[in-house]
């Protein structure tokens, strides 16, 4: 019954969790994390370099009394002291213990020191690398809400039937024009068109009348001769050899 009620509570506990897991944003959250690791990782980078640098401090240090306790013995030797001579010999050996030990721990700090700069070298790559897939992916969750929201928008035109309103408006629309046009066609089928021509023709002619009579009242163009038909009692070189009276106001000149 126990092991019943755990896995109850296991299972409750998981689905709750997947429930309030937002992918995108464990994704940013991941992604600050790794650049709030940077800074920590060049403080303990600075920390091995700062070791490296006092055992360098330390080993010249003694590198120096090993060489003036080295002096020393050679000087008391030359002296006659073998007493003072001993005592320089017995310090610098102590010396020089120190020093083998200090250049063993400078080599290791150095070689930890190139060490967290490799670490760090594959850290920041792996962490440009994972920034990017976050990134990338991010942009996908976030395209592809925007892709459900499309759909739903979509389904739910279909769901109400605007879709099928949609389309019978469009289709009656069409049919209102096809009707009209086919009353345009017959309308004009329907139409004389030689007798609409010859009544633009008249009204040409007319156009053309009404200008010829306003140049023979300003004078700017002559009148045709009339043609008159000869009677019976007249003969014809009778009728044509009378002369012609002009048709306007007789201008007399005045000397």
């Amino acid at each position: 019954m126990w092991q019943r009620f755990r896995r109850a509570m296991r299972s409750f506990a998981g689905w709750f969790v997947s429930s309030i897991e937002d992918p995108e944003l464990i994704l940013e959250q991941n992604v600050r994390d790794l650049n709030d690791q940077v800074p920590k990782m060049n403080e303990s980078i600075a920390m091995v370099r700062a070791n490296v640098t006092l055992l360098e401090k330390e080993n010249s240090k003694y590198k120096t009394e090993v060489a003036e306790l080295s002096a020393k013995v050679k000087a008391a030797i030359q002296a006659n002291r073998d007493d003072l001579a001993a005592q320089y010999a017995t310090q610098l050996q102590v010396e020089k213990s120190a020093l083998a030990r200090n250049e063993g721990q400078l080599q290791t700090a150095r070689a930890a020191y190139e060490k967290a700069l490799t670490v760090k070298k594959v850290f920041l790559k792996e962490k440009d690398k994972k920034t990017q897939e976050a990134m990338q992916a991010i942009r996908d969750a976030r395209r592809a809400k925007w892709q459900s929201k499309v759909a739903d928008a979509l389904e739910s035109f279909e769901v109400a039937g605007i879709d099928a309103t949609h389309d019978e408006m469009v289709r009656k629309i069409e049919e209102q024009t096809a009707i009209n046009e086919s009353r345009m066609q017959m309308a004009l089928e329907s139409v004389d068109h030689q007798k609409v021509a010859i009544e633009e023709d008249a009204e040409k002619i007319r156009a053309q009348e009404l200008v010829k009579q306003f140049k023979l009242e300003m004078g700017l163009a002559e009148p045709a001769p009339a043609l008159q038909q000869p009677s019976a009692q007249q003969p014809v070189s009778e009728v044509s050899a009378e002369p012609q009276k002009t048709i306007g106001k007789k201008v007399e000149v005045k000397g």
